[in-house]
């Protein structure tokens, strides 16, 4: 399911993908920053994968290095890039049908040629969002088993008994060799979850998850204080377009919020900070104001800078190539500070927005129209 051989990776390569999106981000102490996205065909749908690309200098990134595909009526989707405390590397990537969750570990992401464990499987459902490392040391999966009308038909063949729909977190003591599915949260009119955990001062959970499009509140929340075991009733508490955000608390006790902010859509894409243990956001700084800017990812890096990840126009489920021609199927990279958070704007020697990482042009005529095809 892995690919790193680099004559089977060129059929993934710029020039033969028709869109791109859900980008993650992992930034090396070495320098060294990845990309992951997944791409396939038109739309989300059967012969989806997931790629990772990488730079040197975050400006000339590499075509993918790494592609998780599953052949036949499969997609491999929604990739996440995660450094642990030992260093590593983590791709993780979803497989559907079937409801499982599988990653590859990179032992050292800074080293000339990079070298992939043997992909293992996680858990079930679909991951979305970077683990969280506890202060007892613990790491904490987010994985969700989506409701059962969400990719009904696709889904129904891999679906087992004891996948109830809600979100959890898995848990490892052992750096990843065994994991424990705990409890989770059945968060009322949650969607596709995306849920993200973080620790409170007084090492209480808190929980936030994606709710439906038509809501007052688009995202809620629910706590746990016993380690995620068991979880508080879920409750609607801040604004989002139904859309993927990202919450982490930082080593300063500062709480890092990406999400829409006074948003018509998925618009107006904002860096927020707490100082109250994520009850209030006061500061925030503006990333990227135009439509179609959606599903951040970030990372606090050893330079002191948080790089954060975003798509804008991803070009999927578009009618014909002219149409999708018209998108702008971009990756971008922020690269701040807190105290350009703090700041309102950017105060930080270094610090930039909107930055293209990935692009794409136009398909290699050797591929024909994929729209033709797919009739």
């Amino acid at each position: 399911m892995l690919i790193t051989n680099p004559i089977e990776l060129k059929r993934f390569y710029t020039c033969h993908r028709v869109w791109q999106g859900i980008p993650g981000i992992a930034h090396t102490p070495g320098g060294r920053t990845f990309i992951s996205f997944y791409s396939g065909g038109v739309a989300e749908d059967y012969g989806n994968f997931a790629a990772v690309i990488r730079s040197d200098d975050e400006t000339n990134f590499t075509e993918p290095v790494a592609v998780a595909l599953k052949e036949g009526e499969y997609r491999c989707f929604d990739p996440v890039l995660w450094l642990d405390p030992l260093g590593r590397l983590w791709f993780i990537w979803n497989v559907m049908p079937g409801e499982e969750v599988f990653a590859s570990v990179c032992e050292d992401p800074d080293a000339e040629t990079l070298s992939w464990s043997e992909e293992f499987q996680i858990g079930r459902g679909i991951m979305m969002n970077k683990p969280l490392v506890c202060g007892g040391g613990e790491w904490l999966f987010p994985i969700a088993i989506w409701r059962k009308d969400i990719y009904s038909e696709m889904r129904e063949k891999g679906m087992k008994p004891e996948d109830v729909a809600g979100a959890y977190l898995y848990k490892t003591c052992d750096c990843g060799k065994t994991f424990t599915r705990l409890g989770f949260v059945d968060m009322p009119h949650r969607t596709f979850d995306e849920h993200m955990v973080y620790e409170q001062k007084d090492a209480t959970l808190r929980m936030l998850v994606r709710l439906e499009k038509g809501q007052e509140k688009g995202i809620g929340e629910s706590y746990s204080a016993d380690g995620g075991l068991t979880w508080s009733d879920g409750v609607p508490v801040m604004e989002g377009p139904s859309s993927r955000f990202f919450i982490q608390k930082l080593p300063s006790g500062r709480v890092l919020f990406i999400n829409h902010h006074n948003f018509t859509g998925r618009n107006n894409l904002t860096a927020f900070l707490s100082e109250d243990d994520g009850k209030t956001f006061p500061y925030s700084l503006l990333l990227d104001e135009r439509k179609s800017v959606s599903y951040p990812d970030a990372q606090l890096c050893a330079d002191g800078f948080i790089r954060i990840t975003y798509d804008r126009q991803r070009g999927c489920f578009k009618s014909s190539m002219e149409e999708v021609y018209t998108f702008a199927r971009e990756i971008l990279v922020a690269k701040i500070t807190e105290e350009d958070i703090l700041a309102g704007k950017l105060v930080t020697e270094g610090s930039e927005l909107q930055k293209v990482v990935s692009k794409l042009g136009e398909l290699a005529p050797e591929d024909g129209d994929p729209f033709r095809q797919a009739k």
